[in-house]
């Protein structure tokens, strides 16, 4: 009996130390990931830092691609969609200029990483997914790993979320070939976008639009390429 005991100590402390070790090699590659493909590239804002850092990535992707969660580049999440680059996530959440009072909408929720990211920088992240099988995924990971602050609607993007404009920062990840009004009209005065505009057959451009009273002003960062944003054709 007493060498059963010892056994079962024995091999409990071995799959301890075998997840210790497994989430050791994911803040290591997390560390990596920040150091050598976002602070390499000049993304310096120390709130964005931060909050990569914090979010696992590899918890938003499927087991299939986990020990690929840190690389640099793009990973499937079905149904036709990707979870973002890591620096493009970065990249995105540095330029909306965000701080801890403010509010935010996503559209294109997708695995819900970049909705985690923003969600450790503001006060409130309202995000939403046209695949329903998509959002009700995100919803329930981002409210098992404790993102309070975050809220997730199945619905057409293209329309926003008005119940909850104005809005400090409006975040887009699938592209449109135009900027939707409704988006703009959402957009709080001294708000910023970042969208990918263009067609899903080439080629987009970032674009950052800014709002001062009734003036839009925008600019074109860099070529991106985004799958396309999905709508319902309906008012």
């Amino acid at each position: 009996m007493k060498k059963l005991s010892v056994l079962l100590i024995i091999l409990l402390d071995v799959g301890f130390f075998s997840s210790l070790s497994g989430q050791d090699k994911f803040e290591t590659n997390r560390k990596e990931m920040i150091k050598k493909q976002i602070q390499a590239r000049g993304i310096t804002d120390k709130n964005t830092l931060k909050a990569m850092e914090e979010v696992p990535r590899h918890l938003f992707v499927s087991e299939e691609y986990r020990d690929r969660a840190y690389d640099d580049g793009p990973l499937p999440i079905g149904y036709g969609q990707t979870i973002s680059q890591p620096y493009i996530v970065a990249y995105m959440t540095e330029l909306l200029h965000v701080v801890p009072d403010d509010v935010v909408l996503e559209i294109g929720t997708g695995s819900g990483y970049q909705a985690a990211v923003l969600s450790r920088i503001v006060k409130k992240v309202y995000t939403i997914e046209i695949i329903e099988e998509l959002g009700l995924a995100a919803k329930e990971k981002l409210a098992a790993l404790n993102y309070d602050n975050v809220e997730v609607k199945i619905g057409d993007g293209y329309y926003g979320w008005e119940e909850h404009a104005p809005y400090d920062g409006i975040i887009v990840t699938a592209a449109s070939e135009y900027i939707p009004p409704p988006l703009i009209q959402q957009l709080k005065d001294k708000g910023r976008m970042i969208i990918p505009v263009g067609s899903s057959f080439s080629v987009q451009n970032l674009m950052l639009v800014e709002k001062t009273g009734d003036k839009i002003r925008t600019k074109s960062l860099i070529p991106v390429r985004f799958v396309p944003l999905t709508r319902n054709i309906k008012p």
